[in-house]
């Protein structure tokens, strides 16, 4: 493989990881304005696995050599980060 190729499939896992943690507050944001509140088990579940599959995820990409241990870790933690704004919110409501 070329370096530009390596490059391109690094850029291409970054790109899918983000997008699937865009997808995950998405889904944790429907949810909340929707249908329970974030004491409610199914949320806590939802929220849990949802994060443990990203979670494999990175792991895998890093251990093909896609991202560095330090974005996955980075991505984990806006993700984190996000999703206490947003619980914060609602039990502001």
């Amino acid at each position: 493989m070329t370096s530009e190729t390596i490059l391109d499939h690094k850029k291409k896992a970054n790109a899918l990881l983000k997008a699937d943690a865009d997808k995950i507050l998405k889904l944790i944001k429907v949810q909340m304005d929707n249908l329970t509140m974030p004491q409610c088990p199914l949320y806590e579940e939802v929220l849990d696995t949802q994060m443990f599959g990203l979670s494999r995820e990175i792991e895998f990409a890093f251990r093909l050599g896609l991202i560095e241990e330090s974005e996955g870790k980075a991505i984990l933690g806006e993700l984190e980060k996000e999703l206490s704004i947003l619980h914060e919110a609602s039990v502001r409501k």
